[in-house]
């Protein structure tokens, strides 16, 4: 694995959706995963992008532990050389 792409959530599912289709969208070359971790949005919208992005790594907190403590619980779980923070 090359890349790690972590994003964080909070209640922006339609930026969201756009980003992970851009990033479906321009990298082709490069072995890459993708983990999106939702910092207990109220809204939980995010959960219908699971079906839409299979290939994506989601994972949900029940509290909001600021962006950069899920920043880090998400690079824990990366497996990428290179991890890009979005």
């Amino acid at each position: 694995m090359k890349l790690s792409i972590i994003i964080v959530n909070y209640n922006v599912t339609d930026l969201l959706k756009s980003c992970l289709f851009s990033i479906e969208k321009y990298i082709s070359e490069v072995d890459y995963e993708v983990i999106v971790i939702d910092n207990a949005s109220p809204d939980e919208s995010w959960k219908k992008l699971i079906a839409e992005f299979p290939k994506v790594q989601f994972l949900a907190e029940k509290e909001n532990l600021g962006f950069s403590k899920a920043n880090n619980k998400a690079v824990q779980l990366a497996k990428g050389e290179y991890i890009l923070l979005l």
